[in-house]
């Protein structure tokens, strides 16, 4: 085109600039209109109230009731506007990123077709289309060239003439370009350039060929992701979420998902990712919060414990044992021998009326998908409706109450807790649970007494939750799965890196997670993303991960410093704080081995450091977000966090030695994006060499 203009960003293509114009004069429009509309609505609102407040005792009973039932529809009105109010003008600030012009069968012309985070229409003419729309498809997997889409009448096979990509930026366009395999490369190198920010940000305009078939595969039942270090497997889950939400909008709303993430702060990191995208904010918890919530009342628990800190072998011996999945396959079939003596009943009388024990036990079994107490309840229903159709003399009846009050008595064990020891006992294991304090487990117990307590007093299943996703897979074992899946008896989205298991102690595989959630839609991601290519041949070097991909990004190579002694060590790493603040990235994360180090080598940096506690954050157990700048952390808690700069100290022999200790430094490593240093005192690590 001969009027095209070549710019240090692309190609400026004047009807581009022009639609743009025209586009942001309908947003504001259309903004204005929504602001209108939610001040109009507010006034409307408050005017109510206000009548209702200085007339109530006037107003009869009749009109009082459908003024308030204009005040609801009124709040629900309002609260949809403000929604569109708030589209529009996350619309405004950066309204497309892609344009595709799509011949579809015996078009005469093709269609020009607009993409951004959401819809815009303007009178009946749609001027964006969603990301997720079917047509959108089409910008991910296909070149100018034949290409198709499945629409809700079918699939529709046509040719793209033109494919496009666009940077907006508060209204403004940085650049355009004409996109080709080559230009899509580009523009991804420029987006993984950046600097990190204090919240995970959307991708849809650089979402891969292969991670759109992902985020857009709408089989039910679960899928498992295993995903490389920084393959974006979080990112595409929540991708996936909120398509899901679009695609499926009549069946499934933001209150039907929830998120379990490993910790605080990474659920406060993803927050952002799903209201970004156009959707309300989804439900997040851990593990921690499930368990509080089921055994409120119940027994009390210690929670989890840094397992690089711990050097008791009794412990570590309870730990390996209840993370297996034989360990789930032995209570499955306790669980299933209960049958045969949890319930030993007699015969029960009342005056003249008499259940003999075998009925009674007939009926108890004929219950036996429900909980051991639920059971008791439901016979002792039975026994009440059986005295009661005998009842020609109608004499007073025992309630089913007190029916199954005597019932209760009959039961062999009482309580969980005496469930959860004779397991132990019946398996000849009897030391392998120990109680560190009167009425309190340790947390290794926490999932595997849940598991019973299903089977016997009943749990709070959730009736709300339609999908579930579970980040970090590989640190949860098989009885935490097996509890969930009582819990949550939904759709899954699952997913981590077998090659990033933070607890030694953990002996369960990918294997057996398949195995759990046999006939699974299983995916793998293999290409990273994350950090350089300098960087991730690094961590390769560390651990060889079979079919890594590092997308090829350069920087600078990682660099190992020797120090004389801990002093100079710290001295250094100060100074490379300086230098730090000094550049233009905006996260540098200084990664110890366990949070016990991290805890110490927070003290030591920010003493003499001016300000230096405002300057240098801990992230540790106890933290609930992640502010960017500088902070020092753990590698379990900086898993699942991104940084421009990764600092990792007491990168010496001594502190990483072993197998495992590889897993740890490889996890380290690739939380850097754009740099990396390694400090040691004394000898470096094997592992480096």
């Amino acid at each position: 085109m001969s009027n095209d203009q070549i710019t240090e960003k692309g190609i400026l293509f004047p009807e581009e600039a022009a639609y743009l114009s025209e586009i942001s004069q309908k947003l504001d429009e259309a903004l204005e209109k929504a602001r209108d509309d939610v001040r109009r609505i507010d006034r409307e609102y408050r005017d109510e109230k206000r009548y209702m407040a200085e007339n109530r005792g006037e107003i009869d009973p009749h009109e009082m009731f459908q003024n308030e039932l204009l005040l609801k529809q009124t709040d629900q009105t309002g609260a949809f506007a403000v929604d569109i109010r708030d589209r529009l003008a996350r619309l405004r600030e950066s309204p497309y990123f892609g344009r595709i012009d799509f011949k579809g069968g015996d078009s005469a012309a093709p269609a020009r077709i607009y993409i951004g985070p959401s819809a815009f229409n303007y009178g009946n003419e749609p001027l964006i289309f969603d990301w997720r729309a079917p047509v959108a498809s089409m910008f991910y997997d296909y070149e100018v060239g034949p290409a198709g889409y499945d629409a809700p009448m079918g699939r529709i096979e046509g040719e793209l003439t033109r494919k496009r990509q666009f940077k907006i930026r508060n209204g403004v366009m940085e650049y355009a370009l004409e996109s080709s395999a080559h230009v899509q490369d580009d523009i991804l190198q420029r987006e993984l350039s950046h600097t990190s920010d204090e919240k995970m940000k959307s991708i849809i305009s650089t979402i891969q060929k292969e991670q759109n078939q992902i985020i857009r595969r709408e089989k039910t039942g679960t899928m498992i992701i295993q995903g490389v270090a920084g393959s974006g497997k979080t990112s595409i889950a929540l991708h996936r979420i909120a398509f899901l939400l679009y695609r499926f909008r009549n069946q499934l709303s933001a209150r039907n998902v929830t998120i379990l993430s490993p910790n605080k702060v990474f659920g406060s990191y993803i927050s952002n990712v799903i209201p970004e995208l156009g959707e309300e904010p989804v439900y997040e918890m851990g593990f921690l919060d499930i368990a509080e919530i089921q055994l409120e009342k119940v027994i009390n628990f210690e929670p989890d414990k840094d397992p690089l800190e711990m050097e008791d072998e009794k412990w570590m011996e309870r730990v390996r044992f209840k993370s297996t999945l034989d360990f789930v396959g032995q209570m499955d079939a306790y669980i299933s021998g209960m049958e045969d003596w949890i319930f030993v009943p007699e015969d029960y009388c009342f005056g003249g009326f008499t259940a003999d024990a075998r009925w009674i036990r007939d009926r108890f079994r004929a219950y036996g998908k429900y909980p051991v107490r639920q059971r008791i309840s439901m016979t002792a229903e039975d026994i009440h409706n059986r005295f009661k159709n005998e009842n020609i003399w109608e004499d007073e009846l025992p309630g089913p109450g007190r029916i199954a009050k005597s019932l209760a008595s009959m039961l062999a064990v009482k309580s969980t807790l005496a469930l959860y020891k004779n397991f132990y006992q019946s398996i000849g294991k009897p030391h392998l649970f120990v109680m560190p304090a009167r009425k309190t487990l340790e947390w290794p117990d926490v999932f595997p007494f849940l598991y019973l307590h299903a089977a016997f007093e009943g749990v709070k299943e959730s009736v709300i939750t339609k999908h579930l996703v579970i980040d970090e897979m590989q640190d949860y074992t098989p009885i935490q799965y097996a509890v969930m899946n009582r819990l949550f008896p939904c759709q899954k989205t699952i997913l981590g890196d077998f090659g990033q298991n933070l607890n030694p102690y953990h002996p369960h595989t990918l294997e057996d997670i398949l195995r759990i959630y046999e006939g699974a839609d299983y995916v793998e991601l293999n290409r990273s993303y994350r950090s350089t290519f300098e960087i991730m041949n690094f961590a390769k070097h560390i651990r060889d991960v079979a079919g890594l991909d590092a997308v090829e990004r350069h920087g600078e190579e990682p660099s190992m410093v020797a120090c004389e002694d801990e002093q100079d060590e710290i001295r250094q790493i100060k100074q490379a704080i300086l230098e730090f603040e000094a550049g233009e990235n905006a996260s540098l994360g200084i990664i110890l081995k366990n949070n016990r180090a991290a805890r110490e080598f927070h003290d030591l940096l920010s003493c003499g450091l001016q300000s230096g506690g405002d300057r240098i954050k801990l992230i540790s157990p106890d933290s609930t977000h992640y502010e960017g700048g500088v902070s020092v952390t753990s590698i379990q808690m900086a898993k699942g966090l991104e940084f421009d700069e990764v600092i990792v100290p007491q990168a010496d022999r001594g502190t990483y030695s072993d197998d495992y200790d590889r897993s740890l430094l490889y996890i380290a490593c690739t939380r850097a994006m754009h740099r990396l240093t390694l400090f040691y005192v004394g000898e470096v690590s094997g592992l480096l060499i």
